[in-house]
């Protein structure tokens, strides 16, 4: 088989080691005596795989026992739904929301079906290029909340700090940064993260919720939009995503035991955008980066070529050298390769080699 290279936004590149893993746990989960695929979520095997899941997860951000970590389904676009529905039903005081591409909007849309909810800065005037400086934005101190997306994917933009709010707790879509560099937990009050990126498959999202604003949501909600009932029942209340969860357990023993931390998958991961962002600066224009530079995602590098002929055989000569989901996202076009945990230096390597080529064969 030849070498295939995935920089696909999402469902995001794999470690070669956990896809083995994986494939022989579909045969036989190690100690289960049976296939993941069938393995009962109320025994005791699948108790532990959650616990040792939860474990890691706490040992790579230092996670301390205030905050409760939750495993739920609906991936982040149900997230949009049950954060407003828990800390804005009912109030009076809007949800602050930055505006910064994509999926901030969407978070926006949802949230203003439960309450009131105010756009303190968007990125439209710009066509969503970059991201706000400090003196451009005033969060109420009265506000139910303040929302934002550190790494918006479509637009390749990321924040590298996390915006001032005060004592407005703070809630974040970590879901394509997520585990991918260190964060300050203890500026948050909840972080949600669908797996799709650099977690494992589609199916699983993690939620990181404060005991504090867990004890601020409303009252009354359905069973499975209230995040009281997960932390009861420890994110076994229901059948959860069996597979999807072990996938995840492999992650994080692969980010903790084979890369060595945080830390050190945030500086492999700073060393792969700097590569692919060289051979963007130095292409003179014929590489054009979407993102402002200071505000680039190490995650998803956004770019297009001069014209559209271009960038399509671009896509077309991509795709046949082994280069897998590189096509933009539908609303802004272009090239978007995403570079997440599971992306390797040698993947980046490649598509900088292929580039440049490319670049030679068909400039101007």
């Amino acid at each position: 088989m030849r070498t295939v290279y995935n920089f696909s936004p999402g469902p995001g590149a794999l470690p070669d080691s956990v896809i083995r893993q994986t494939q022989e746990a579909l045969h036989c989960v190690p100690g289960g005596h049976i296939s993941l695929l069938g393995l009962n979520h109320r025994t005791s095997l699948f108790e532990h795989i959650l616990e040792e899941t939860e474990d890691n997860v706490r040992r790579l951000l230092h996670i301390p026992p205030e905050y409760h970590v939750l495993f739920l389904q609906g991936g982040s676009s149900l997230q949009f739904t049950m954060i407003p529905m828990a800390f804005l039903r009912g109030r009076t005081q809007p949800a602050e929301y930055f505006h910064t591409g994509y999926w901030s909007n969407k978070a926006i849309q949802e949230a203003a079906f439960e309450g009131p909810v105010r756009v303190v800065w968007s990125g439209t005037p710009a066509g969503f290029r970059r991201l706000p400086d400090a003196p451009e934005y005033h969060i109420s101190p009265t506000a139910s909340y303040f929302h934002y997306i550190t790494n918006e994917t479509v637009e390749g933009l990321q924040f590298d700090s996390v915006p001032e709010c005060g004592q407005v707790p703070l809630v974040c879509d970590m879901s394509s940064d997520f585990l991918a560099r260190s964060i300050p937990l203890e500026r948050y009050g909840l972080i949600y993260a669908h797996a799709q990126k650099n977690l494992g498959p589609s199916g699983v999202t993690v939620v990181i919720l404060h005991q504090d604003l867990l004890a601020k949501s409303s009252q009354g909600l359905p069973t499975m939009l209230d995040y009281r009932t997960h932390c009861e029942y420890r994110s076994n209340y229901n059948t959860p995503p069996v597979f999807a969860i072990y996938v995840v357990l492999l992650v994080t023993r692969w980010l903790l035991n084979e890369i060595g931390g945080i830390k050190i998958m945030e500086e492999i991961n700073r060393q792969k955008a700097a590569q692919l962002y060289h051979v963007l600066d130095a292409s003179q224009g014929f590489y054009s980066g979407r993102a402002a530079p200071k505000n680039r995602s190490l995650m998803n590098v956004t770019f297009t070529l001069p014209d559209t002929s271009v960038q399509q055989r671009f896509l077309d000569e991509a795709t046949a050298a082994g280069f897998y989901g590189l096509q933009g996202h539908r609303s802004v076009g272009g090239i978007r390769a995403s570079l997440y945990n599971g992306v390797t230096l040698k993947a980046v390597e490649a598509l900088c080699h292929f580039m440049e080529a490319f670049r030679l064969q068909h400039e101007s």
